[in-house]
């Protein structure tokens, strides 16, 4: 574990900065909450797109079927797609994450709009770099899909681990759901209920189990390659700036909001 523990050293800095960072001491009530997951939605979108690409490099997943090169490697993808692609929600129905914050959203009075308008798009086959280009969003929240999206394009499938890893949810600390409860002991005619279930249900998932299986799957694509352990340090270190690049403007959001009398 050596290599991986390089890795954390490596991004040590970017790790705290995001896991101290302001935003989270800005929300305080649910309209803070409601601009937060409007942006963070799309992040919880393209870590699944991050999932797929593993799922699709690691896995065989084309018809005659055969066995990948990845014996190890498939079944910890394969487990980790399972949860976050079917998970048990608050109701008892199966859904993937991104379902679950969706509906969680609806249930704050978030809008969801902008998110489901990208995915017409690409449904329609509009090309991606256009139809992220053409959101009404932040430059620092395109810059951040950007990243993602040429991550997995270059196909370098321990690059794209490396981005799944450690730039994950659990950068979301224990703290920010006992900011959530604080709201919602504070609001009690809106039901945070089904987000509260989310983000415990994800840092449940990647502490115990996501987590140290991706943690696997880095130490099996990397092996002895001293540059492909390389690339995992300068990639899991860009995405965490991105990351941070993506919470100083939710912040700067609710902070322009609130000046605004809006929120």
């Amino acid at each position: 574990m050596n290599k991986i523990n390089d890795v954390n050293a490596y991004i040590a800095e970017e790790r705290q900065q995001l896991l101290k960072h302001p935003l989270y001491n800005k929300i305080t009530r649910v309209e803070h909450l409601q601009k937060f997951t409007e942006t963070h939605v799309y992040a919880v979108w393209d870590f699944m797109s991050l999932l797929k690409a593993l799922q699709i490099g690691l896995t065989c997943v084309e018809v005659p079927w055969f066995a990948s090169q990845f014996p190890t490697t498939r079944y910890l993808i394969n487990e980790i797609v399972l949860a976050e692609e079917s998970d048990e929600y608050i109701d008892g129905r199966r859904l993937s994450h991104f379902e679950m914050y969706l509906d969680a959203m609806l249930g704050i009075g978030a809008d969801t709009r902008s998110i489901l308008m990208l995915l017409e798009d690409l449904k329609a086959k509009k090309e991606l770099k256009e139809a992220i280009d053409n959101l009404s969003i932040d430059r620092r929240v395109k810059d951040f899909l950007d990243f993602t999206f040429s991550t997995i394009e270059e196909g370098k499938l321990h690059k794209i681990a490396s981005a799944f890893t450690f730039g994950r949810e659990d950068l979301i600390p224990d703290m920010f759901t006992s900011i959530l409860k604080g709201i919602q002991g504070g609001a009690p005619a809106v039901d945070l209920s089904k987000l509260l279930y989310y983000f415990e249900r994800h840092i449940e998932l990647d502490a115990d189990e996501h987590g140290p299986l991706a943690m696997k799957m880095i130490l099996e694509l990397a092996g002895d390659d001293e540059e492909k352990w390389l690339d995992i340090q300068k990639t899991a270190k860009e995405a965490l700036k991105k990351r941070i690049a993506f919470w100083d403007a939710i912040e700067e959001v609710i902070i322009r909001e609130n000046a605004l009398g809006n929120i």
